[in-house]
């Protein structure tokens, strides 16, 4: 089957985008009132690189021969839509975007998508990759397959896994788009047909683009019934099986064949029991290995809290009710609760009749966290614990103190809240804290681990701890050190009880993503509770922004020495969340992708 090939237009109003961020210059950038605004990808400077013509391939469609089969009425339909759509892009474009939904500043530099690239054996590497490390390396990211109509936010684009196969120390490399639904549906009509979430629906012209999206799923034009997910925040692998997960939708399969190419397998839903979309962020317990995840809808003012066993089981959902939509991004998980917040970033449509985004910082809404039994049947047990002027879009680890009533949790406090979403004159700010909630007093409180340097508390985003001690107490965070923001300069070691960092830089104009931490196998039969809860390795990619080359670094976790770098064929943008998947895990799925791929093929 030919591959199918999607090139970026030159003339478009956004062909700025082919420069990776500088404009043409019959294009000028337009520029916004307050220059001095602030979002969480904006970046003063753009880096110089070469720049070869964008394609964006797939080899698996060719959307020539597969485009929907429309009847008169649904062609005639398509025709008024598209050219309403067409005279609303335009005038759009017309007014300066914000930052947070421009994609010359979205998806400029290193945030550029890439094609897919099929598997590429025996990379070359310096230094000696660990004996221990064996298995794939598997990092999630929004690259859009097809070029922004108007607005568009980072998260926005489609799911795009990365994968770093380690094999006694020979490497191969593979990206390859997750197949959702949404992107298939996409490729038949050749251009992008979804509304973007975050980039597209502000204000007015928000809630045309809905209405227009709406009217093309009432005319059969889109089938809205398999779900409208990106899948592009994280990796999971839980029950013998690999899922990539966003929020606004279930999960997606993924498999890896025997040479480390990724194969989608379809919209996951366990088997017939999942009926809601699931946090990007589930929290597999080390001791039970059961799954702990929670949805909530942007439209309703509760968010379900529900688990899986070890074999998948799915427990009865537990609805808790909100003053508001609520996001919540991520949750903690200790050995016997979970953790809730209940935050002031809230969704409100009613802000898009105003003109804004229905994503807002809600100030007069009470911040709180809701400490709940993990095996509760029903909210009635749910203890909640006022947090005032806290907001974490991430956490790392909880766990509890029963001496003193409280429960810890770890996570990095941002303000100003709503940043990623929304422009504001204050610069962003991730700040890891310890937040301890006493069960009886119900009283908060919060301290800074890392002290402040010069004035200025290190920004600390994306990372880890032990994943084989999450719910237990930990001595150590492996996290990005998010400076400049929103770039990756380096990773830094916390010890959480001193607040020491360790820090590695990874040099002038060299910038990298989410340090994820391997625990080191245990081959020794000592016991997990006598092994160093540093004992392992770090992987993370990082990219060379003057010569525009990326590799992976992998770093022992006890000193942060760099072991080796595997040098890659090709960029790998600046993404999300990953995970590692050790060799013998990834056995029965390499089995099993095996005899799918000669079924399909």
């Amino acid at each position: 089957m030919a591959p199918s090939s999607i090139s970026i237009n030159l003339t478009h109003p956004f062909s700025s985008l082919v420069n990776l961020g500088h404009p043409l210059n019959n294009k000028p950038v337009r520029k916004t009132k307050n220059t001095n605004i602030q979002c969480t990808l904006h970046s003063p400077n753009f880096p110089k690189q070469p720049y070869n013509k964008p394609l964006i391939t797939n080899e698996d469609s060719d959307t020539t021969n597969n485009k929907p089969q429309w009847n008169p009425f649904q062609k005639a339909i398509a025709s008024i839509i598209d050219n309403f759509e067409s005279a609303l892009n335009s005038r759009e474009l017309q007014q300066p975007l914000r930052k947070t939904a421009d994609p010359r500043v979205q998806i400029s530099g290193n945030y550029f998508p890439v094609p897919e690239r099929p598997v590429v054996e025996s990379l070359p590497v310096t230094g000696t990759v660990p004996e221990s490390l064996n298995g794939v390396y598997l990092r999630n990211g929004a690259n859009p397959m097809f070029e922004p109509l108007a607005g568009y936010h980072l998260f926005d684009g489609d799911g795009m896994v990365h994968a770093v196969k380690i094999n006694n120390g020979v490497v191969s490399y593979a990206c390859r788009f997750i197949q959702t639904e949404r992107l298939v549906q996409e490729k038949k009509h050749g251009r992008a047909m979804f509304p973007k979430a975050i980039g597209e629906l502000y204000g007015h012209i928000g809630i045309l683009r809905l209405i227009l999206f709406y009217t093309r799923a009432l005319a059969g034009i889109l089938d809205l019934r398999r779900g409208n997910g990106v899948a592009n925040v994280s990796v999971v692998y839980f029950n013998g099986k690999i899922l990539a997960v966003s929020e606004e939708d279930f999960p997606y399969e993924l498999q890896i064949t025997p040479t480390g190419d990724i194969v989608t397998v379809g919209r996951y839903n366990f088997d017939g029991q999942l009926k809601c979309a699931m946090s990007a962020h589930p929290k597999i317990d080390p001791q039970s290995g059961e799954l702990f995840t929670l949805s909530y809808d942007f439209s309703k003012s509760y968010m379900k809290y529900f688990w899986f066993s070890p074999e998948g089981k799915k427990s009865p959902e537990v609805d808790i009710h909100l003053s508001a939509p609520t996001m919540v991004h991520d949750f903690a998980i200790t050995e016997n609760f979970v953790v809730i917040p209940d935050q002031q970033v809230v969704f409100n449509i009613s802000e898009m009749i105003k003109g804004g985004s229905p994503v807002i910082y809600d100030a007069a809404k009470k911040s709180r966290f809701g400490i709940l039994p993990k095996y509760s049947t029903d909210e009635s047990s749910i203890i909640w614990i006022e947090t005032p002027n806290t907001f974490c879009f991430h956490f790392w680890n909880a766990w509890e103190e029963p001496e003193t009533n409280e429960v810890v949790v770890i996570g990095s406090c941002m303000t100003p809240p709503d940043s990623i979403f929304n422009e504001r004159e204050e610069g962003l700010k991730s700040v890891l804290c310890e937040m301890r909630l006493n069960l009886k007093s119900c009283k908060f409180t919060r301290r800074s681990i890392v002290s402040e340097t010069n004035g200025e508390v290190m920004s600390l985003e994306v990372g880890m701890v032990n994943r084989n001690r999450i719910g237990r107490k930990t001595r150590f965070a492996y996290l990005a050190v998010a400076e400049p923001w929103p770039k990756v300069s380096g990773l830094a070691k916390v010890d959480l009880v001193s607040g020491e960092v360790k820090r590695h830089n990874y040099g002038d104009g060299r910038f990298g993503g989410e340090p994820f931490f391997v625990p080191r196998e245990n081959n020794n039969g000592v016991g997990e509770e006598n092994v160093r809860e540093d004992e392992g390795y770090i992987l993370v990619f990082m990219h060379d922004e003057k010569t525009w080359k990326s590799e992976l670094q992998i770093l022992n976790a006890v000193d942060l020495k760099v072991e080796a770098t595997v040098q890659l064929p090709s960029r790998v943008p600046y993404g999300l969340h990953g995970t590692f998947v050790e060799a013998k895990k990834l056995l029965g799925q390499v089995l099993e992708t095996k005899e799918k791929v000669e079924v399909k093929n």
